[in-house]
């Protein structure tokens, strides 16, 4: 899973996207040779994933109409999130908003368990480490979630996406609709 971090001029930074196996990074460069994004693509939870220079991935869409349409087709379910995730870090609390992240990472991920530091969520969240942390324990004291050491185990999946707030289930439609 790949985090697109848009970073400050003070060096804060706040996730503005993520990017799993239904999409691709650095999409604004491959389609414009002239676009510069202002948001950093960064490695979240260790996995595998395919790299290609920004030529080289052009060629294939260029020779590919069905890789073109399915990038194209992705543009704008990227764009919905970057819009929810901006409105969802602005307007909504800790908890749902940390739930609707876990339950993001999970269906990016494919799996229930994950490593991921507290800091790092609060650096996805654009919230402080300790209301992470406070967040993260209420999660945990519900029976949520599990947090041992770096490795987060989602424990009750039904009752994490009650938790999370509707941008949860925005995205998951808007992503489920994708591909058909």
């Amino acid at each position: 899973m790949i985090s697109l971090v848009a970073l400050m001029q003070d060096g804060g930074s706040v996730e503005v996207a993520t990017v799993g196996n239904e999409g691709v990074a650095g999409v604004p460069e491959a389609l414009d040779p002239d676009a510069r994004t202002t948001a950093e693509a960064t490695g979240q939870v260790p996995g595998k994933a395919l790299a290609l220079d920004v030529e080289t991935f052009r060629r294939h869409m260029s020779s590919n109409d069905g890789l073109a349409r399915l990038v194209h087709a992705y543009l704008p379910a990227l764009f919905a999130l970057v819009a929810q995730n901006s409105s969802c870090n602005r307007l909504h609390h800790s908890v749902p908003r940390l739930a609707r992240w876990l339950l993001i990472t999970r269906d990016r991920v494919g799996s229930e368990k994950f490593e991921l530091t507290h800091e790092f969520m609060a650096q996805m969240l654009g919230a402080r480490r300790s209301t992470v942390s406070e967040a993260a324990q209420e999660l945990q004291e519900s029976g949520l979630i599990s947090y041992v050491r770096g490795q987060i185990t989602i424990l009750d999946p039904a009752r994490l996406r009650a938790e999370a707030c509707e941008c949860y289930e925005l995205i998951s439609a808007r992503f489920a609709r994708l591909y058909d």
